[in-house]
């Protein structure tokens, strides 16, 4: 079968491999579907950061259908169309047994700890996967993983703020802008130096573009102060800028994967009571991110960038990480209907 795997940073090849077996107690065989390529995938590529196998085929946010159950599986069927969780856990440490999986003290990801989606074929651990509506479209089946990302990081938002402001409209940045349009009783302002795919997500989500500096801002909310933002894009430049235009008291949910490290002055932080939340991955919200599936399609297909085949992976990577394109994602199908 074909998979795309990360030999090194930099190098990812798709290459011809042995299909898996029969599955392990535990575990399921499937046959992937779709899979989208993330920013932490293009981080780790640039980075190798999290490498911890070489080759390992990539790929986190994925779905597939199962063909094969090992030993013990009773939580899943062959014929099910699934989803996986992204995150590896060991379900023996102290955040782990307060059910705070994403906080593992030895948390891995698919993708690095097990081969990921990036392949025709699949064997991942039955814990890890959600059956899904067999009538959804695979493409958006496979933002599942992306959408509970964005989830746990609006949550983490104070309820009484009365505008939110996403800064950077990737993946995670507009599914946060399509989730707060959907369920914040407030204004959702969103900015990102890339005008094209800011004006995408505004037309989709009906949130307002914005530049980030402070007249543009209290322009924008006619004086009153900023006080909850999303923080999407990694850039220590853009957080900086963000810090600028935030009103006293505000806080700020930090998802983007980082380039650097951050030199502030901590007074900001404290006389102003500025909160930064880290958000990681997701807690325990994947499985409303799926519920939220067949409602948000029509959106979610609108925010796609391309639709690819397995072969394009590589050439995808340099797309992306040049900076091209207005859409969100970029969705892997493996079995690409007629005349796409």
């Amino acid at each position: 079968m074909k998979a795309a795997r990360l030999h090194g940073p930099g190098d990812l090849r798709v290459e011809d491999i042995a299909a898996p077996g029969t599955p392990e107690a535990g575990w399921v065989k499937l046959i992937v579907d779709a899979a989208g390529i993330c920013g932490s995938d293009l981080h780790n590529f640039r980075t190798g950061q999290w490498i911890s196998r070489v080759p390992s085929t990539a790929g986190h946010e994925l779905t597939g259908t199962v063909v094969a159950v090992g030993e013990g599986v009773d939580t899943v069927a062959v014929g099910d169309r699934v989803v996986a969780d992204s995150r590896f856990w060991c379900g023996e440490c102290v955040p782990c047994r307060a059910g705070r999986r994403h906080l593992c003290a030895a948390l891995g990801f698919v993708g690095e700890v097990c081969d990921g989606g990036f392949a025709e074929e699949a064997l991942l651990p039955a814990r890890l996967l959600h059956v899904v509506d067999a009538a959804l479209d695979e493409r958006v089946a496979a933002m599942a993983e992306p959408l509970a990302v964005a989830l746990h990081a609006v949550r983490r938002l104070p309820k009484t703020a009365g505008c939110v402001l996403v800064v950077g409209c990737g993946t995670i940045g507009g599914f946060a802008a399509l989730l707060l349009s959907r369920t914040f009783p407030g204004r959702v302002l969103i900015a990102d130096r890339n005008r094209a795919r800011c004006e995408r997500v505004a037309r989709v989500t009906g949130a307002t573009t914005v530049d980030l500096d402070r007249d543009a801002i209290a322009a924008a909310l006619h004086g009153a102060p900023l006080l909850a933002a999303v923080e999407a894009t990694g850039s220590i430049a853009a957080l900086n800028q963000l810090l600028d235009v935030l009103g006293s008291g505000a806080t700020v949910a930090l998802v983007g994967i980082f380039h650097g490290r951050l030199d502030i002055d901590p007074n900001i932080l404290v006389e102003r009571e500025i909160g930064l939340l880290g958000c990681h991955a997701f807690a325990d919200e994947l499985p409303d991110a799926i519920g939220m599936l067949a409602e948000l399609s029509e959106p979610l297909i609108s925010l796609i960038d391309r639709e690819i085949g397995l072969d394009d992976i590589p050439a995808a990577y340099e797309h992306l990480l040049a900076g091209h394109g207005d859409g969100l994602k970029t969705v892997i199908r493996m079995r690409r209907p007629a005349g796409t």
